[in-house]
């Protein structure tokens, strides 16, 4: 691995670009991860703040970001953010969100013609929102080349038949019917499920119990190691605390199972861990530590 840029970094053969469209206090520490005690965040605080914790408020600091992986020759896109201009009345924080996402992809010579893949890690409103754009009334892909990868589970829970019986609220309704039923409309989506090759560097893998659907995207090349891991791990101390779940999974138990798994892999083959909406530099390393896991930030 060597660092390339402030925001960018190359894996083998695989260059990772950072996009941060947003980054700040986002909602109490113990409201975000309910379970993890005032003790691991006043134990961390040394490292928590800044990047990752607002000691004086007691707020969890999350950065609204897209990771752009440039492999094989494509562009592939690892989730899209909020979308400007949706209806979240059931998330006020995301209601009507204007943001510079496309700014961001052009200040990194990423038009939305050059995107080949689109990697949805699981159907929340803030992973799929840029997957289209609003013309002329109607919602339209906002990559128009590009296949969107989405899970299986995911799709069938959240989309109009809510297989999974559970969890599906009018917001959610919303974020499929803006974000997501345009893609099928299209003909651009890809379903998937079990696993999803997208080339010889990176895999799909399901990581279930965020949403029915979640999954991670393991980058190998050469020696070098990484998994994306959505919102398998919202904060830091879900590391040292991997037992304790965000306010967001709709099966804690699957959640701890999927976290522990992938965590107990990448300490084991050192895979930089890189979540969705982590501050300070995004990512982190991940070691065994006893029973349990220590980190450090690895820098860019």
């Amino acid at each position: 691995m060597k660092s390339e840029s402030p925001q960018s970094m190359v894996l083998g053969d695989v260059e990772v670009i950072r996009i941060v469209e947003w980054q700040g206090a986002f909602a109490p520490a113990r409201g975000l991860v309910p379970e993890s005690g005032a003790d691991v965040w006043n134990a961390n605080e040394d490292w928590l703040a800044p990047d990752h914790w607002e000691p004086e408020s007691d707020r969890a600091v999350m950065a609204l970001q897209t990771w752009v992986l440039r492999s094989g020759g494509r562009t592939v896109l690892v989730d899209t953010g909020v979308g400007n201009g949706r209806e979240r009345p059931g998330q006020p924080q995301f209601h009507h969100w204007q943001g510079d996402f496309l700014g961001g992809l052009a200040r990194a010579g990423v038009r939305p013609e050059d995107v080949d893949v689109v990697v949805n890690t699981h159907i929340h409103a803030d992973h799929v929102g840029w997957n289209t754009i609003g013309v002329e009334g109607e919602w339209i892909p906002t990559f128009p080349n590009a296949q969107y990868l989405i899970p299986a589970a995911d799709d069938a829970h959240f989309g109009p038949d809510n297989a999974y019986g559970k969890g599906r609220q009018e917001d959610d309704r919303l974020v499929y019917e803006d974000s997501v039923a345009p893609v099928h409309r299209s003909g651009q989506s890809v379903i998937w499920e079990g696993a999803h090759r997208i080339d010889a560097h990176l895999t799909l893998e399901p990581a279930p119990g965020h949403t029915p659907g979640s999954s991670v995207l393991r980058v190998g090349s050469g020696t070098d190691r990484a998994v994306f891991v959505g919102d398998l791990l919202h904060s830091p101390v879900q590391v040292l605390a991997p037992s304790c779940n965000s306010c967001f999974c709709l099966d804690p138990g699957g959640a701890v199972t999927s976290r522990r798994r992938i965590l107990e892999r990448a300490a084991a083959e050192r895979e930089l861990v890189v979540p969705a909406h982590f501050g300070g530099g995004g990512m982190v390393e991940v070691r065994r530590e006893g029973d349990g896991f220590a980190l450090q930030q690895p820098e860019w």
